[in-house]
């Protein structure tokens, strides 16, 4: 369906696109709906693709196989299409009804993409899980930023309206690669909203924790400093923030930024303050030792229980 009318050419269509998953679910159109938005506001075109289900490629291979030429249409796709000519979007659309495998289809067409977006969970998902199978997966895969809509129930909407709210950073100085605060001040950017950057670290014991081991043999304090030297530490970690974000922001001056440094676990903080937040980003995390991707344990968290869209940015590929 890429040669739909919504296709014409614009200034915008040399641009890295917006590509969204849809399925015909609930789901699939708040992802629609905010990447649409995403699209508008970075002038970005859109692609929306349907994987088409299994029954429908199979019938098709079976027309085809008696030598027939199969018409057998795309009808969530249509629908979809219909829609969005009544709304009259400002950038231009193309539509994509793809075979496969759902994950592998959608992460060919996002190849070279600015964003892939894909709601919470599919229209075969059940309704207790908070995330369904295709965004986990892609979460891991995507060869772009992800970027998983969550269901109406978790979505704390901020004043304003959907467009609304600052981006919400998880960044580790020495772990998180580059491509994640560039793309959350680019966001930042585009929306015009403050940047957040948030940084957690884990403090040692205090002195009065360490208890006498049962042992005399296991009564050696641990090679770590204490958090009586807490000030120090966290002084130490905004240095080591603060270094690490400057380079982005002499790049995106525009953008206000807000560092946060703080002792604790990243996810309960990123998790809360993604009420009020428009965006949450956060680093993939990391390539297995042989080779597998791998989401990171803060990732995965706060794809679960995050109240806001959340992009997952991958590392660049290797070499």
């Amino acid at each position: 369906m890429s040669d739909h009318p919504l296709a014409r050419d614009t200034s915008t269509a040399h641009r890295p696109p917006v590509v969204v998953g849809v399925d015909g679910s609930e789901h699939g159109l708040r992802a629609l709906e905010w990447a649409l938005g995403t699209a508008e506001s970075t002038g970005s075109p859109l692609v929306v693709a349907h994987v088409r289900p299994e029954e429908l490629q199979l019938g098709t291979a079976r027309i085809e196989s008696l030598g027939g030429a199969p018409e057998l249409p795309d009808t969530v796709l249509n629908g979809v299409a219909a829609g969005m000519e009544r709304r009259g979007p400002r950038v231009p659309v193309r539509y994509e009804s793809l075979d496969g495998s759902v994950t592998d289809a959608l992460a060919a067409v996002a190849r070279g993409a600015r964003l892939l977006v894909t709601g919470s969970r599919g229209r075969g998902g059940f309704a207790s899980l908070l995330l369904g199978s295709t965004s986990r997966t892609l979460a891991a895969s995507a060869p772009c930023p992800l970027v998983v809509v969550p269901h109406e129930a978790r979505t704390a909407v901020p004043e304003g309206g959907p467009g609304a709210g600052r981006v919400l950073m998880g960044l580790h100085p020495e772990e998180s690669p580059d491509e994640v605060p560039a793309f959350a001040f680019e966001e930042a950017h585009h929306r015009g909203v403050p940047l957040e950057a948030v940084t957690a670290f884990r403090l040692p014991p205090s002195q009065g924790a360490l208890l006498a081991a049962p042992s005399p043999a296991l009564q050696v304090p641990p090679p770590l400093p204490l958090a009586d030297d807490a000030e120090e530490l966290v002084r130490g970690a905004e240095r080591e923030q603060e270094e690490r974000l400057r380079p982005f922001a002499a790049r995106w001056p525009d953008v206000e930024l807000r560092p946060v440094v703080v002792p604790g676990e990243a996810v309960g903080r990123l998790v809360e303050g993604s009420r009020d937040a428009g965006l949450l980003v956060v680093g993939r995390h990391h390539r297995h030792r042989l080779g597998s991707l791998l989401v990171g344990s803060v990732a995965h968290a706060v794809l679960h229980e995050a109240h806001c869209p959340v992009a997952v940015v991958p590392p660049a590929p290797a070499g």
